[in-house]
C-alpha cells in the first residue's frame, strides 16, 4: 500500500469511525461526567499535538472546556510534573508507544486525574495504562508520514466533544463528513499542478488560525516529511508579529483561509502578501478568499467551520504527495524516520 492509497482510505476510515465511534464518545462522555473535570490536559507529539490542538479549539467552542497542551519533558527529563488535580489528561499517539507521552498518563494516574487514552492499537501501554481509551480503529498505517490516522484522531476529537455536549445538531453535521472528504479527493488534479508550481522551493510559510492552526501545523510538517521543505507554520495573526518581514518578491506562502468568524482579518493579510510580492497559495471553501492567491486549491463550500480542518488538510497531503513526486523524492519512507518514534 503507497501513501496515496492510504490518503484515499479516509472517507472510508471516517465512514467507518463514525459508526462505531460514536458509541464510544457517548460511553466515555458518561464517564467523564463523573469526575470534577475543570480542564483538559493533552499530550502528543507531531501529528498527535496537531489533533490536540484541533481538540483545544473545539472542547474550548463546544464544552467551554480549557485545554493546556502537555510539556512531556517536565514528566521525563526534569521530573517536576504539573498538578493534575481535577484535569482530563489524554495521551494522543497513532502507535500508543512513545515513552513521554506514557509518562504523563502514568503521572496523572497516580495523582488520581481521569486519563483517556486515543490510539490506533488498543493493546499499546498507552492505551493499557489509561483509565479511559477511544480507539480510532483506522487499519494499518504503512507509511512513514501519518495520513489517514490523524484525520481519525481529529474525528475522535469532535466526536467527543459532541458526545460531552450532547449536541445532536453538530453531530448531524458530523455525519456528512465521509461525502465532503471524497469531494476534496477529487482535488487531485488540480493538486497536482500546484506542486508542480512549487516544487523549485526549498522553503515556505505555512499559514493558519482558529481552528484551521492545526492544519498549517500539519501541512507544515508534512512538507518536511514527505518533500524536505523547510516549511515554517504560524498563526496569521502571530505571523504578523514579526515575521511577516520574511516575505518579498516571489516568497511562497501557503495559507488555509477558509470561511469563519475571523475571514475579514484573513482576508487583509492576504491582501499584504499579495502586494508584497508572495507567492501564495490560498486553499480555501471561499471564493473571494481563494481570489487572493497567485494559485490556490478550492474545496467544497458548505463545510462547518469546527469541521474544515478534518477536509482541509486532504488536499494538503495530496499536495506533500505531489510535491514529493515532482522533486524526486520518495514519499513514503522519508530519510532518518521510523513509523514508530520513541521520545524520553
Amino acid at each position: 500500500m503507497t501513501i496515496q492509497h492510504e490518503i484515499y482510505a479516509q472517507p472510508t476510515v471516517i465512514s467507518e469511525l463514525l459508526e462505531h465511534g460514536l458509541v464510544q464518545a457517548y460511553q466515555l462522555a458518561a464517564k467523564i461526567r463523573k469526575h470534577d473535570i475543570r480542564y483538559v490536559y493533552a499530550a502528543g507529539r507531531g501529528t498527535s499535538e496537531h489533533a490536540s490542538i484541533y481538540g483545544q479549539y473545539l472542547f474550548g467552542t463546544l464544552n467551554r472546556l480549557p485545554v493546556a497542551l502537555a510539556a512531556p519533558s517536565l514528566f521525563t527529563i526534569y521530573q517536576q510534573p504539573p498538578n493534575l488535580r481535577h484535569a482530563l489528561v489524554i495521551g494522543v499517539s497513532q502507535s500508543g508507544q512513545s515513552p513521554d507521552i506514557l509518562a504523563v498518563i502514568d503521572e496523572a494516574q497516580r495523582q488520581g486525574a481521569l486519563t483517556l487514552a486515543i490510539t490506533n492499537d488498543p493493546a499499546s501501554p498507552l492505551a493499557q495504562h489509561a483509565a479511559l481509551h477511544f480507539d480510532i480503529a483506522a487499519g494499518p498505517e504503512l507509511a512513514v508520514a501519518a495520513t489517514k490516522t490523524y484525520t481519525a484522531q481529529l474525528t475522535a476529537f469532535a466526536l467527543l466533544a459532541i458526545a460531552l455536549a450532547d449536541d445532536q445538531a453538530r453531530l448531524t453535521e458530523l455525519r456528512r463528513l465521509p461525502v465532503a472528504l471524497t469531494e476534496a479527493l477529487q482535488l487531485e488534479e488540480v493538486v497536482a499542478t500546484a506542486a508542480s508550481h512549487f516544487r523549485t522551493m526549498s522553503y515556505c510559510v505555512v499559514l493558519g488560525r482558529g481552528f484551521q492552526l492545526a492544519t498549517a501545523l500539519e501541512w507544515s510538517l508534512k512538507l518536511k516529511e514527505m518533500a524536505y521543505v523547510v516549511a515554517e507554520r504560524y498563526s496569521t495573526a502571530e505571523f504578523q508579529h514579526g515575521p511577516i518581514a520574511l516575505i518579498e518578491p516571489g516568497f511562497p506562502v501557503l495559507a488555509v483561509a477558509t470561511r469563519d468568524a475571523g475571514s475579514m482579518y484573513i482576508a487583509n493579510l492576504l491582501d499584504r502578501l499579495r502586494a508584497a510580492g508572495a507567492e501564495l497559495l490560498v486553499l480555501s471553501d471561499d471564493r473571494t478568499l481563494f481570489a487572493h492567491g497567485v494559485t490556490g486549491l478550492l474545496i467544497p463550500a458548505g463545510i462547518p467551520d469546527w469541521l474544515t480542518p478534518i477536509v482541509t488538510i486532504v488536499p494538503a497531503q495530496l499536495f506533500c504527495y505531489h510535491l514529493a513526486l515532482a522533486r524526486g523524492v520518495d514519499p513514503l519512507h522519508p530519510r532518518g524516520l521510523r513509523k514508530i518514534t520513541r521520545t524520553h
